[in-house]
């Protein structure tokens, strides 16, 4: 058996991140301990993940210029992440009020609503949920 454990995005700020992570769109944060980069340097290992959900994120802050630069166009300004919830209504709602930023209304596709919005750190995201009733 195999599945998907972690994957990362690089932030700015480790703090802010697990606030994003944790207060605008209900993840855990399911770890946040001290450690060190590969040279001795001290960083910590943050992992939030969604309630329920066995795939985490690693909130990586960003090392040096290079990754810098990657913060928020992980996936050169295409959605790269995909949140499916059960309530949309409910869950788009509580992102709005929390000051998600969505970049456009939602809608009704073949596979479900779902609407665009960015990450703390600017990454595009989906918000899917079921087709409406």
């Amino acid at each position: 058996m195999a599945f998907l454990h972690l994957t990362a995005i690089i932030v700015d700020d480790y703090d802010e991140a697990i606030d994003f992570f944790t207060r605008a769109l209900g993840f855990d944060l399911a770890e946040d301990s001290p450690s060190l980069t590969n040279d001795g340097r001290p960083k910590r290992w943050v992992v939030v993940r969604p309630p329920g959900g066995e795939t985490g994120i690693l909130l990586a802050k960003a090392d040096g210029e290079r990754q810098s630069r990657a913060v928020g166009d992980q996936h050169a300004g295409r959605v790269g992440f995909f949140l499916r919830v059960d309530d949309f209504a409910a869950s788009y709602q509580r992102m709005r009020d929390a000051g998600v930023e969505f970049l456009g209304e939602p809608r009704t596709e073949p596979y479900g609503q779902v609407v665009v919005f960015r990450d703390i750190a600017g990454n595009r995201w989906d918000l899917l949920g079921p087709a409406a009733s």
